[in-house]
């Protein structure tokens, strides 16, 4: 099939177009943007009752509550504001949306210079834009990962910042001045909130928010009823210590044993994928027959129904909780 030079100069276009676009609004940062946006409700001249009004006229509304509308949009299906946070990456919204849909033309446009089967080209509008929400889940699994693994240093930290006589708002400065990100950043950013006068129950809630991790949960419960009621609040950080190191001790074991059954699984995945790219390169019209002839796609749209219901029953089976 004969892509025309028309349609290869327009998805190139596309693309480099969306490239700039992205790059011109990745140079600035969203909490800066947040920031000056608050100062200049504040900067602008007028009475205290006419800045927290609301445009009523549709002309008179600003750009940036055009914005809103996707975000109010996008918000039914997750919070990527604090999927964001939860991944520590200066993202937005409408920037996702905009990486996103640079990337699939970029996808697109590589299936046309590669001469792919027109039926194979939403494959790579596809793969290239999922590639940004993909590197975003991504980096949150690596950074919740991280932070899982300093929490038993950090609470034996606190434990011994509390016996040495300190306080807890101290301890937690200790944790984040002495203790390298995640963990350190969010001790920060508690301490940072208690110092601007939000409550230390509010605080801890909000981390647990930011980070789900059911040991942190245990902490920020055991700190509160430690306000609360009272006891030995450095005792209680050591037992959780230790039993964080015995649970991973414990992963650790379960990750050995399953390591085969998660291997078979990613070839038995991964296999029959490379192997249609290998047919499609040696004899593209014996796999094209998947595509044009009606019995060919129910063949292939089972095919992807087994792969699924497989990936996610090997998945059952080799994911252990501990």
């Amino acid at each position: 099939m004969t892509i025309p030079p028309l349609w290869i100069g327009l998805a190139v276009f596309i693309g480099v177009t969306a490239l700039v676009a992205w790059l011109a609004t990745g140079l600035r940062n969203p909490h800066t943007d947040r920031l000056e946006s608050r100062l200049q409700q504040y900067a602008k001249p007028g009475p205290a009752w006419a800045k927290q009004t609301k445009p009523t006229s549709l002309l008179a509304e600003p750009l940036e509550e055009k914005i809103s509308l996707l975000e109010k949009f996008l918000s039914r299906f997750g919070n990527f504001s604090l999927l964001f946070e939860q991944a520590d990456v200066a993202m937005t919204v409408p920037r996702l949306v905009l990486i996103s849909g640079g990337l699939a033309v970029l996808g697109g446009v590589l299936g046309l210079l590669l001469r792919w089967h027109g039926a194979l080209i939403p494959v790579g509008l596809v793969a290239g834009g999922s590639l940004p929400m993909l590197w975003i889940l991504w980096r949150r699994k690596q950074r919740l990962k991280q932070f899982a693994q300093q929490l038993p240093d950090a609470m034996e930290m606190l434990a011994r910042a509390l016996r040495a006589g300190q306080s807890l708002a101290a301890g937690f400065q200790l944790i984040a001045s002495e203790m390298p990100p995640p963990i350190g950043k969010e001790f920060g950013r508690v301490f940072e909130e208690q110092n601007l006068g939000i409550p230390m129950e509010e605080s801890l809630r909000e981390m647990t928010e930011r980070v789900p991790n059911l040991d942190l949960k245990f902490f920020a419960t055991a700190v509160i009823l430690q306000r609360q009621t009272g006891g030995d609040l450095a005792e209680i950080l050591d037992k959780i210590g230790r039993l964080i190191r015995e649970r991973f001790q414990l992963w650790g074991q379960v990750q050995a044993l399953t390591a085969e059954g998660r291997l078979s699984g990613v070839v038995l995945l991964a296999l029959p994928i490379l192997l249609f790219f290998a047919v499609y390169h040696l004899n593209r019209d014996y796999v094209m027959v998947l595509f044009t002839d009606p019995m060919g796609k129910k063949m292939l749209a089972g095919a992807i129904g087994m792969q699924l219901l497989g990936a996610l029953v090997i998945k059952k089976i080799v994911n252990i909780q501990v």
